[in-house]
């Protein structure tokens, strides 16, 4: 018997056909659904039939390592408890996403233990497992939906093509499959890249959607700087930053970014696109920093996620961050050490705007003793043949 392949355009249809899928799932039948890089092939991860049924239909062997796709970010802990720092950046900015995180499967209070004892060795035959969380809504509903993660895996046969539509599907799986869900063409159209995480190392085990240096800067350490209009005091604060990492570091200020840290600034009242002004241009100019390229931004959500630390110039400045993103309350902190503001030069005279740089090139110093730079990604490239 062919597969059912549900084409769901109302919102209504959509719920309808995923509850379908469900329960196919809870009966340990295989659903294909559509992610945002190919189609992917799942199974009841807390099934040691439905896992076996999938592996049949792949025609997989059991030492090829199945992947478990989750539900949110935050799940990754459950399977990794000790899930290091650049790999929980990485699942905080890249999921759901096209990414596939490799980690460590041996602590013993991993909810990986609590799978069946062929599902546990065909997700972790290494010890360490493949964990996703993909971005496409009706795979995103069915994994909140069912208890326990699914079991995935792209929906071909082995050493095919990867699928990129239903119809590729149907070809390949035929009638191993009860139910293909369509959503038309994949987004991007290739599989996801996987990263090995290993303390601070980063390995791309297979090429895929995020390139190598999106991978560095999802993992990477952010500092972010926050003023008013992003055009004088944080595009100041960010150059200065930079230089003194970077001379912490003992490398180029153009290779921080390379070498794993990012140093962003921002508005909380910016527009987008600015000029820093010719002052503060000027005043880092006799620094030997140039701040002609800079266009200021307002802060965003995204920005306030990604920063693993945020430095206000003034208290409101902080207030307006912790009041609107709530959870960023223990990362948020004046920039001033003694908890007073860094005056607003904005309109002064150039003299004004030396006190100011004055003022943050003195505070920088004892932010960098605080920064960890131990938790910066290195990256290890191995891209092998696909198999």
């Amino acid at each position: 018997m062919r597969p059912i392949i549900v084409t769901p355009d109302h919102p209504d249809d959509q719920r309808d056909a995923v509850h379908r899928a469900v329960q196919l799932l809870a009966e340990d039948d295989l659903v294909v659904f559509p992610t945002e890089t190919v189609y992917g092939l799942a199974a009841n991860a807390l099934s040691a039939r439905a896992v076996e049924r999938l592996l049949n239909a792949k025609r997989r062997r059991a030492d090829q390592a199945l992947t478990l796709a989750l539900a949110h970010a935050d799940a990754a802990l459950d399977y990794c408890p000790d899930l290091p720092v650049v790999g929980r950046r990485l699942s905080q900015r890249c999921w759901p996403g096209p990414l596939t995180l490799v980690v460590d499967a041996s602590a013993p209070d991993s909810l990986l233990h609590r799978l069946p004892p062929s599902v546990q060795q065909s997700v972790a035959p290494q010890r360490t497992v493949g964990l996703r969380v993909p971005n496409h809504s009706f795979l995103l509903e069915a994994l909140r939906l069912i208890p326990g993660p699914l079991v995935l895996t792209s929906a071909n046969l082995s050493g095919q093509g990867d699928t990129v539509t239903a119809e590729q599907v149907v070809q390949s799986l035929g009638d191993s499959v009860g139910m293909v869900l369509s959503d038309g063409p994949s987004r991007y159209g290739q599989a996801s890249t996987v990263v090995r995480v290993e303390g601070n190392r980063l390995e791309i085990l297979r090429s895929g959607v995020l390139t190598d240096s999106a991978v560095l800067r999802g993992a990477s350490l952010v500092v972010l700087l926050v003023c008013t209009g992003n055009t004088c005091r944080s595009p100041m604060a960010q150059a200065l930053f930079v230089r003194q990492i970077a001379q912490r570091l003992n490398i180029a200020p153009t290779d921080l970014e390379s070498h794993g840290v990012l140093v962003l600034s921002a508005g909380v009242a910016a527009g987008a696109g600015y000029p820093a002004s010719t002052e503060a241009v000027r005043v880092m100019a006799e620094r030997s920093l140039d701040l002609t390229q800079h266009a200021s931004r307002p802060l965003t959500d995204v920005l306030v996620r990604f920063a693993d630390l945020i430095l206000t110039m003034t208290p409101s400045h902080r207030g307006a961050i912790v009041s609107q993103w709530p959870e960023a309350a223990t990362k948020t902190f004046l920039l001033r050490h003694d908890g007073q503001d860094i005056a607003d030069p904005i309109g002064g005279s150039e003299q004004l705007y030396t006190l100011c740089a004055d003022q943050l090139d003195a505070q920088i110093p004892g932010w960098l003793d605080r920064l960890d730079f131990e938790t910066r990604p290195r990256m290890t490239p191995q891209i092998p043949d696909k198999t």
